[in-house]
């Protein structure tokens, strides 16, 4: 049985137009991904490298992930535990690569107004739920197309479309009809 998409941590809160440039900073690209953890999302908001918990899940507004298509930004976040980002609105580029590295996402409007940052969240991506268990308030997003769905459940694209995975076969199937 598949896992279910459900993740519970820390809510960090960030604004509109979170660009992909300060999820993973120009001057640690080609240093590797022990320096990018290091410095994820750092210019706004210092404290959250080096407290970030695994589970923990970005709550923030408007075009998150806009800028440049940089392919490593969600990758870094993943890298560094968090377990989904829900947002007003994602770029169009970062909501791709989010769910092709596995990276759980979810576009619900409103929930950035309903979290303050240190809340408790709890995120069900199969049912597009968010809720903020601090406050007891929940609200509801478009639940993403099965192939996404299957995509994050194998781990990201790579793992999706191995030729042994029964759930990709089913998805083109269905697709397909």
């Amino acid at each position: 049985m598949a896992e279910a998409l459900v993740f519970e941590g820390r809510c960090w809160k960030f604004g509109d137009n979170v660009p992909t440039d300060a999820i993973a900073p120009t001057h640690t690209l080609v240093r590797g991904f022990d320096t990018i953890r290091e410095h994820v999302l750092e210019s706004l908001n210092p404290e959250f490298p080096g407290n970030v918990q695994p589970g923990d899940i970005i709550c923030a507004g408007r075009n998150f992930g806009c800028s440049s298509g940089r392919a490593v930004a969600p990758k870094a976040l993943k890298a560094v535990g968090v377990g989904a980002v829900v947002a007003e609105s994602f770029s169009r580029t970062f909501y791709r690569n989010g769910f092709e590295v596995g990276l759980p996402i979810m576009e619900i409007v409103g929930f950035a107004n309903a979290v303050e940052d240190g809340d408790r969240i709890r995120v069900s991506v199969e049912e597009a739920v968010a809720e903020n268990l601090t406050s007891r308030t929940s609200l509801r997003g478009e639940v993403p197309p099965s192939f996404l769905l299957a995509m994050l459940r194998a781990g990201g694209i790579i793992n999706f479309v191995q030729p042994d995975n029964p759930d990709m076969h089913a998805e083109l199937d269905a697709l397909t009809r």
